[in-house]
């Protein structure tokens, strides 16, 4: 199964042989059946994307599912996201917030911030503001920046933590020096009106100027 992976690889991205998406399908699917984890996630990707094959959410979902089954991290965020956007199978959020769980309790960032957001939102889930204050943080420390915004965002209103501009501000920041246009805005209006900085008007210029641009 490991020979067929690699050799579905080879094809798939043109090293060593043409590329040619059919024959990385054909190896990929060899491995696959053997139950290999990382072959049932990238079938289904071919599946979704119609790479190789006629796109068929249907049979992206089955090997999603098969390599989620096997703890395979980005299957679970994926098959997450497909019962959440309900392409394939009926919209599910329940469904969807336990793929997430699956998938950021093994430390996918990008699970944790969607399950944040479930908790958010209470999709799925009993609106939670606290666990989705935790979630997103733990998003936000890997770097994800819509999960530093809406964690900034979360100590702004004091939704799950206590009120705390200090650490709206430091969240913002984080999310607006990597170009978030509505953390740039957020973190000019802290400055403008001195909520947990120094009131700044230059500063306040400064990141109105980045995210009007």
């Amino acid at each position: 199964p490991d020979a067929q992976y690699r050799f579905g690889m080879m094809y798939d991205n043109g090293k060593g042989v043409v590329e040619n998406d059919a024959k990385a399908v054909h190896w990929y699917r060899k491995a696959a059946q053997h139950g290999h984890s990382n072959a049932q996630y990238v079938l289904g990707l071919m599946y979704s994307e119609g790479s190789g094959v006629p796109e068929d959410d249907a049979n992206a979902v089955y090997w999603f599912r098969k390599a989620a089954q096997n703890e395979h991290i980005d299957a679970q965020y994926r098959l997450g996201m497909v019962f959440d956007k309900g392409r394939g199978v009926p919209e599910d959020d329940a469904k969807a917030v336990h793929w997430y769980q699956k998938a950021a309790e093994q430390g996918s960032a990008k699970a944790q911030f969607n399950l944040g957001y479930m908790y958010d939102k209470g999709k799925g889930v009993p609106e939670d503001d606290a666990k989705a204050v935790h979630w997103y943080q733990k998003a936000a420390q890997q770097g994800g920046v819509k999960a530093q915004f809406n964690l900034g965002y979360m100590y702004d209103k004091g939704k799950g933590v206590p009120e705390d501009d200090a650490r709206a501000v430091h969240w913002y920041r984080k999310a607006a020096e990597q170009e978030l246009p509505d953390a740039q805005y957020r973190l000019g209006m802290l400055y403008d009106k001195g909520n947990g900085v120094p009131e700044d008007d230059a500063r306040a210029v400064h990141w109105y100027r980045k995210a009007a641009e």
